[in-house]
């Protein structure tokens, strides 16, 4: 089971970028699919984007032709670029990874088996 170090979040005004990490430790990403979730005050934790082990991704409508995922050719990192923000972006992000379904990229949170600390995006107006 990869452990998963998450890095990059902040505050930023709307209309700015800001790139997200998500690092596996003690490992690779390598047969995992790897997903990244927020969850704002008051809100059901959401899928933002996913890229599976063969590279496949899906994204949430909000964010499509904002945000980006990709990963490192080593499989060691994930990012989440997100441009232009929006204030309704300002959530806690999580990624999380999973190796048993890792060719889902629509796969649930309560699926995914690691879980990183989460890291606050504020986008201020």
């Amino acid at each position: 089971q990869v452990q998963l170090v998450e890095s990059g979040g902040g505050l930023v005004q709307a209309g700015d970028s800001l790139t997200l990490s998500c690092a596996a430790s003690g490992g690779t990403f390598e047969g995992y699919v790897v997903g990244w979730f927020r969850q704002a005050p008051g809100k059901q934790r959401e899928l933002v984007a996913a890229i599976t082990s063969s590279g496949n991704t899906n994204y949430l409508d909000f964010v499509k032709g904002r945000f980006t995922i990709f990963r490192d050719n080593a499989k060691i990192t994930v990012y989440l670029q997100m441009n232009s923000l929006k204030p309704e972006d300002t959530a806690v992000y999580y990624c999380a990874a999973d190796a048993k379904y890792s060719e889902s990229p629509y796969l649930p949170a309560h699926l995914y088996d690691s879980w990183g600390q989460g890291t606050q995006v504020t986008v201020s107006t």
